[in-house]
């Protein structure tokens, strides 16, 4: 099932645009590797999930998962073959608005080689250029 907020204070919002880089969420916190974005965009909730799926596939029952995004953003459109006028259309998905270096995914508790061909399979699935960042020890 795609994940979408319980509850929202507006039912449709406007599109917005992306610029910028990420300034929370650009580094690796809970896992020991991660999937950061290159660039901004909108992923789907069915597109997320069909990331953490594959990812899990993958991981089997060892190391960890986490999915640090989440759909927020309603994303509408009207139907077909519509005249203009008549107003916005109605809610058809949710999105993650994602800016450049926001990090995606992240694993633990598996090798660096693991990790790199569980995030090499869940890459292919996203709309965003991604890149295979470690955790930084200070």
């Amino acid at each position: 099932m795609a994940m979408m907020p319980k509850r929202v204070k507006h039912r449709k919002s406007q599109r917005g645009r992306i610029k910028g880089e990420a300034t929370r969420g650009n580094r690796v916190v809970f896992g020991d590797f991660g999937l950061q974005a290159t660039q901004g965009g909108w992923i789907s909730a069915a597109t997320i999930e069909a990331g953490r799926i594959a990812a899990q596939q993958y991981l089997r029952s060892e190391g960890r998962l986490y999915v640090r995004i989440f759909p927020h953003k309603p994303i509408t459109s009207i139907p077909l073959e519509t005249r203009m006028g008549k107003g916005k259309g109605e809610p058809e998905y949710w999105a993650a608005s994602i800016r450049a270096g926001a990090v995606l995914f992240e694993v633990a508790g598996i090798s660096e080689e693991a990790a790199r061909l569980c995030f090499t399979r869940l890459a292919h699935k996203m709309p965003v250029k991604v890149r295979f960042v470690r955790r930084r020890t200070m």
